[in-house]
């Protein structure tokens, strides 16, 4: 698409009545046929080819992979860049930068003469920096913990009849709630997983079903909940754990929202008054009688 843009920019440009240096299409091809933007494209484009993966069905299996590949292309991916970079910009008739020219750090005074190089600006500042604040996100939202946390949970998944199904690793979800399964429960557990994993493969109600709450319906309606209690108190915490997470996350954004720079010395009560009418949900169960 590169010569396209570039053709349809000259076309723009020339149609144009007063082009400017600065802006429209003419500043826009400047900006466009320049190493910056080349290098950030190239940077953009290798980091969301890696981190796409993550907006597939079944995400969760592969975050450990992301974080594994960003570490690596922390780490030695650097050169490749460059050199994919260079390769573009001689095709397409751009000049290269010299990465040990010295150029003034950006963001300071040309007056206090502080010098890097162009490598440690595209290297240092862009590319690890773009690299930290990706994995820092991630790390951020899947922790140790809750990577496992998930990663166990999505072995309930029924798509292609269960083929997800890991008995080691529900047992781990299970260890992990503590609190509703003691020691008695966990011995008993990986064999009703393993009876219960037999039953629902031959249970034809099963059959091209994608969605837990599903099965969950499906467990009642056949009466295995009594069969299988521990199987069917896991599905229950698996259930209610995803809304749980996307409540209190909810509630996180709407106090950014709420709770803005302008409000800083806003108390408690008025805060949580203000979260109450931020949540609609609630004033639709409530009927207003005007009398």
């Amino acid at each position: 698409m590169w010569e396209a843009i570039i053709d349809v920019l000259e076309i723009v440009k020339k149609d144009s009545i007063k082009p400017t240096c600065n802006g429209g299409a003419l500043g826009l091809i400047g900006k466009i046929e320049s190493f910056d933007f080349v290098f950030i494209l190239h940077l953009m484009i290798e980091l969301l080819s890696m981190t796409d993966i993550l907006s597939h069905v079944e995400a969760m299996h592969l975050i450990t992979d992301v974080k594994d590949g960003l570490h690596d292309m922390r780490n030695n991916g650097w050169e490749p860049l460059l050199r994919k970079v260079k390769t573009f910009c001689e095709k397409n008739e751009i000049e290269v930068s010299d990465m040990d020219k010295e150029i003034n750090v950006r963001g300071t005074s040309r007056r206090r003469k502080q010098k890097v190089t162009n490598k440690h600006y595209y290297h240092v500042e862009i590319f690890l920096v773009a690299i930290d604040a990706i994995l820092t996100e991630l790390n951020r939202r899947f922790s140790e913990i809750s990577s496992e946390l998930l990663v166990c949970m999505a072995c309930f998944n029924p798509r292609n009849n269960f083929s997800n199904f890991d008995v080691d690793k529900l047992v781990r979800l299970a260890e992990i709630y503590a609190e509703d399964f003691d020691i008695g429960d966990l011995i008993v557990l990986p064999n009703q997983l393993r009876q219960f994993i037999n039953r629902a493969r031959r249970t034809p109600n099963f059959l091209g079903c994608t969605e837990l709450e599903k099965v969950a319906e499906i467990i009642v309606k056949n009466n295995m909940h009594t069969s299988y209690k521990l199987v069917y108190r896991l599905i229950e915490l698996t259930l209610i754990l995803p809304v749980a997470t996307a409540s209190v996350e909810r509630i996180f954004s709407a106090i950014s929202i709420i709770k803005i720079d302008l409000r800083n010395k806003m108390g408690d009560e008025w805060l949580n008054d203000l979260m109450i009418c931020y949540n609609e949900e609630i004033f639709r169960q409530i009927d207003f009688f005007f009398g």
